[in-house]
Parts: C-alpha cells; structure tokens; sequence
C-alpha cells in the first residue's frame, strides 16, 4: 500500500538508534524525506544513510529550543518545508521513589515536555503551511500504567500523553494531526545494555523470555523496533487523516488499562 510519503518531509529526533532508528529508516524506504537528529552526531551518520538528496543528519540537543530552531530552519530551507515531526528522543530512569532526588525529577519532565515542546513550537508554522502535517510522540504505557520501579518516568509520561491530548486539540485548527505510539518493553540497545550489565549467567534469548514473563507480557517476547516503526509512520501517512488525539499501544498485549 502506498502511504503516501513520498516527497514529504519528516523530522526524526533520536535517530541514532533504537526506535528512531527504525523509523528514519522505514520513512526513507517509503519514499520521504528525513531530517534525522540524535545527541550523538557522529553515532547518527554511521548508522543511517539514505537516497542522496533525501536524507540531512545532525547533533542535536532537542532541551536547547535555539538548537532546534536552527535544525529546523535548515530542513526547511534544504527540502522546502516540514510535513511531519516524530517525537521520539527519551530515555527511561530506573530508579524507585526513594531514590530518586530532585535533579532527576526535574530531568525527567524536561526531558518528556520541553524535547516536544520546542519541536513542535518551531515546526509549527511549516506543519500549518503541509496539506497533511502530523505530529506523532512516542510514549510509554508507562503513562497509563505506571511502575514503582520507574517513579520518575511514569509521571513524566503520564504528563506527555496529557500534553499530547492538549496539543492535538490546540493544533486542529492548523490542520495538524497529534498521535501517541505507546512503547511497552522493546528490544533495543537499552535493554542489552542492561543484560550485559547484570551479569546474568543466560543466554541473551532465555533472558528476554524470562523478563518477558516477569512482566507478564501475553506474547511472552519484547518487541522490536520495526515493530514500533511502523505504526508511527502510518499515523504519519496522509491515510490516517482522521485519525487525531488517538495513541496506540505497542506492548505485546501487556497493558491492563481498558
């Protein structure tokens, strides 16, 4: 099916891999153009390549709203214009209530509100100018379904999905659509770090299979990141244009939440 991508231009935060990654990656096979940007610059290029003429990367610091105001301005100027904006670059802090102290309360709100905020601040008027501007922000279902072992960053999500439900209503008018992807446990470099780290005397495969179990996961696996990708570029799709304030959830069935 042709989504109708081709020729659209897209911005893509966090890209250098993991969701991002994949995303960037399946936009540029559908024909779009990609402004692809990541912490990690030098990391983003080595990874993502693309059609010549297609694809801009570039070190981004999405909580300095002057650094992505030039990110922007120069996709725009480079491919005429901003179609869409992928809201993706986060990160997740496992730790409990006790500790977790002040500053990374703090990171952690900035970091979920501030990162799409000044995207979508500075993207707006090019969204409003496309026949088809979508928003899409990746989330948890951590938003709706909190865990003690992640204090900080379930509220921090619960706030973005309201946020993203105010955006989608303020930016109707403009003819923007705003969307929610809703992450359960994915299987990417986050969480292979984290098996590496814990020293734990599984093979990589029986480990994923058991946290899969102890997080009570129906299809009894982790995601992938292509699993992820492809419902944000179908809410990006021209296709989906009646589709606005919804978010979906993407968890092998381990959301409790009616």
């Amino acid at each position: 099916m042709d989504l109708g991508l081709a020729g659209r231009t897209v911005v893509v935060t966090g890209a250098s891999s993991g969701v991002g990654l994949a995303t960037a990656r399946m936009l540029l096979a559908e024909g779009a153009n990609v402004a692809a940007c990541a912490r990690d610059g030098d990391r983003l290029e080595r990874v993502l390549d693309g059609p010549p003429g297609a694809l801009r990367t570039a070190a981004c610091d999405v909580l300095d709203e002057s650094a992505v105001r030039e990110f922007v301005d120069r996709t725009a100027d480079a491919f005429g214009g901003v179609d869409c904006v992928v809201n993706n670059a986060g990160r997740s802090l496992m730790a409990r209530l006790h500790e977790t102290d002040d500053r990374q309360w703090r990171d952690e709100l900035d970091l979920k509100i501030f990162s799409v905020l000044h995207l979508v601040r500075t993207a707006r008027p090019w969204l409003r100018r496309s026949d088809a501007g979508a928003v899409v922000n990746v989330n948890a279902i951590l938003a709706r379904q909190p865990e003690t072992r992640l204090a900080a960053t379930s509220a921090a999500r619960a706030a973005l999905l309201n946020l993203s439900k105010t955006l989608s209503a303020e930016l109707a008018a403009d003819g923007i659509r705003v969307n929610s992807v809703c992450l359960g446990l994915i299987d990417t470099g986050q969480w292979r770090r984290r098996y590496e780290e814990s020293g734990c005397a599984l093979d990589y495969a029986a480990w994923n299979a058991e946290l899969a179990a102890d997080r009570g996961i129906p299809l009894g696996r982790l995601g992938t990141a292509d699993e992820v990708a492809y419902p944000i570029v179908a809410l990006l799709s021209p296709r989906a244009s009646y589709i606005t304030g919804s978010s979906i959830d993407v968890g092998g069935g381990v959301a409790r939440h009616v």
